[in-house]
């Protein structure tokens, strides 16, 4: 018989609405029934393509047991950690601040004033490992609760205060310098695997903003060291070399084998480094691999509408990687003899394997240099075994469309359509717009999560943020000027609900939410830059394109207010680091005065496109209504290029040659 979750829309929160477990969304109704009938929440927060996940499932919240110690004496709350991230972080740092450590599934108990008092992450249904059981634990929690009530609340009323001592930002009181930047790059040159790339020891994770950051502000070998990360990503296992993008992560320290999981934003954002690396280096294999990143994204994530949905999972048949790992035999059958032994020996598939049951996942390092197929037998291959790879059961797809996340696909798909000058990218990244304008702006207010067609819960500061960058990434594809004026509302919307006036920065929700403990400032970058460094960087660039004084003011502000911190601990701020690379950095304003369909202009954009020009801001316009082309016509049937540095302009010129000599004046070492 399916529980309170059976009408969700969450595919996490569906993937247990058949538990024993009397679950309840996180809701009114939920705390509610803790606070009539005293009892402790047991609040489990999780993702749908998360593996420990779904191991917690089978074990415990399919068992009858645990489900009848947890129905007796606690209120069971599910929440999808990616609909609610402000629940996720607050939990999170709970759970930190308890054990040390973090990660998914969480597992909290509160009381019923939402204040928690214990927690942790996976737990077997009995000891193991060294972990505490799960039914032992639970009813320890029951007895304690029944037996020192009066010192659970106490011990969770000092655990909440302690959390917001720790969520309070002590504001700077000037923005930081260069010296953090510095500190930062210094902190990755030491972390930095010369012979596998990356940073750090196993597990690896892309760190996205690592690279970003030393392909705009390193010296020539800091800008090796993001080149050789990007590299070795792409040979690995982490790669799909078949389907295209990428993987949560590599648990090794060579890339080799991933946590399969493939999230949306994690491949919004890689696509975007692997563009920045062909615009600096002109290596045809990084627009490659940009191109099947994105050709992933259209093929696998698109939802009929135009968003893009969440994840894929890791999972498929009850198995991590098994729709992607081969053993030889199977190639060979997709393949045929002789092609699928080429394959094999070119992508390192071998009879012993390198993952579980003797089959190997897909990966280029190993192969020898006389193995290496050329490129268009390279390509054919892979897609004639990624079609036979289809005919298996796929990995479960949480095929929720999230706002913010949506606004990192428009902004890789916009920029896809610039670098790489692919119609379909910009077809893709307007229809995406064009979603999130109809599905998700109701009257004036912007909502974070959509499936099958219904929207609910109010964005937080990272949705409006994200798709106010790709909204200004748009604009600077299709220069369509409506897209402007609508982040320039977003903008407006940020400063009003979510701006702190007197400490600076943002805070993640807007006021007055009766269902959480306090508000957050998130500062802290991980998987994807925080809600702050998402709104500085947005209201920067919408800054220099409309001349808006506030949203300037609002993004030096939250690096001002985040400076201590970032001093502190620089490599826990890279994006935010990033914006104020950024800001230090000399302007680079190019405004075309003319049609983006004349060819004369189309030569030009190309010029602007190819070329590595960190933080430069793009603008065409056949008129002169927007700031950036005010006093700046075309000349007698031709268009112009006007390109400023810093506060100093040059003199328009006419053809593309001209502006490439304007653009080449300051180039970025490499």
């Amino acid at each position: 018989m399916p529980n309170h979750l059976s009408g969700s829309l969450s595919p996490y929160l569906l993937q247990h609405a058949h538990n024993p477990v009397d679950w309840l969304p996180w809701g009114e109704e939920a705390l509610q029934r803790a606070r009539s009938e005293q009892k402790p929440i047991f609040l489990s927060i999780g993702y749908s393509a998360c593996h420990w996940c779904h191991v917690m499932e089978r074990e415990s919240f399919e068992n009858p047991t645990v489900a009848e110690v947890l129905n007796a004496h606690f209120v069971s709350i599910k929440v999808d950690r990616e609909e609610r991230p402000d629940l996720d972080d607050l939990y999170m740092d709970a759970v930190q601040t308890l054990t040390g450590r973090g990660g998914w599934p969480m597992s909290l108990w509160l009381t019923p004033d939402l204040e928690p008092f214990y927690g942790g992450t996976y737990f077997p249904p009995e000891p193991r490992g060294g972990m505490p059981g799960f039914v032992p634990l639970l009813k320890r929690i029951a007895q304690l609760w029944q037996d020192d009530r009066a010192g659970v609340v106490g011990q969770a009323g000092a655990l909440a205060a302690e959390l917001r001592r720790q969520a309070e930002v002590e504001a700077g009181d000037r923005r930081p310098d260069e010296g953090v930047l510095e500190a930062a790059l210094a902190q990755l040159r030491r972390s930095f695997d010369a012979e596998w790339g990356g940073f750090g020891p196993a597990p690896k994770f892309p760190q996205q903003m690592a690279v970003d950051l030393l392909l705009a502000r390193g010296t020539k070998a800091d800008r090796a060291m993001a080149l050789r990360t990007l590299e070795a990503m792409w040979e690995g296992g982490m790669y799909d070399h078949l389907g295209g993008g990428f993987a949560r992560y590599s648990v090794d320290a060579h890339w080799l084998v991933p946590h399969f999981e493939k999230m949306l934003y994690d491949n919004a954002q890689l696509a975007g480094c692997y563009l920045t690396a062909f615009q600096a280096t002109g290596e045809a294999r990084h627009a490659q691999v940009a191109r099947e990143t994105l050709d992933y994204l259209l093929r696998d994530l698109r939802d009929p509408s135009g968003g893009f949905h969440s994840s894929e999972d890791a999972d498929s048949e009850g198995e991590e990687g098994k729709f992607y790992a081969f053993t030889p035999a199977e190639v060979r059958e997709a393949l045929g003899p002789g092609d699928g032994a080429r394959f094999c020996a070119a992508f390192g598939i071998t009879e012993g394997g390198n993952f579980e049951h003797g089959a190997s996942v897909v990966h280029r390092f190993s192969g020898t240099p006389e193995a290496l197929l050329p490129g268009e037998e390279d390509r054919l291959l892979r897609e004639r075994l990624r079609l036979w790879r289809d005919r298996r059961v796929r990995p479960g797809k949480d095929d929720k469309v999230l706002a913010a996340w949506n606004g990192l696909a428009l902004s890789a798909l916009a920029r896809g359509f610039q670098v790489l000058g692919e119609a379909r990218y910009l077809a893709a990244a307007q229809a995406c717009a064009a979603f999130l304008r109809q599905e998700l702006w109701r009257e004036g207010r912007l909502l974070r999560v959509w499936r099958q067609g219904r929207a609910h819960t109010a964005a937080f500061l990272e949705d409006h943020a994200a798709v106010v960058e790709g909204l200004v990434d748009l604009f600077e594809a299709d220069f369509d000027p409506a897209w402007l004026r609508w982040a320039e509302t977003f903008g407006e919307v940020m400063l009003a609900r979510f701006h702190d006036p007197v400490g600076g920065g943002f805070y993640s929700t807007e006021a007055d939410q009766p269902d959480l403990l306090f508000r957050q400032k998130p500062g802290f970058d991980n998987a994807i830059p925080s809600g702050n460094t998402l709104a500085a960087r947005a209201l920067l660039r919408l800054s220099r394109h409309l001349q808006r004084e506030d949203f300037r003011s609002a993004a030096e502000g939250t690096l001002q207010c985040f400076g201590p911190w970032m001093a502190r601990a620089p490599r826990a701020f890279l994006g935010l680091l990033g914006v104020l690379d950024l800001v230090q950095r000399e302007h680079l304003d190019v405004a075309l005065s003319g049609h983006p369909g004349d060819p004369l202009v189309r030569d030009m954009l190309r010029e602007v496109h190819r070329r590595f020009l960190p933080g430069r801001v793009l603008s065409v316009s056949g008129d002169q209504l927007l700031p950036l082309h005010e006093g700046r016509g075309l000349s007698p049937g031709k268009p112009l290029a006007f390109v400023c540095r810093g506060r100093t302009c040059a003199a328009p010129v006419g053809t593309s040659r001209e502006l490439g000599d304007l653009l080449q004046a300051s180039p970025v070492p490499m």
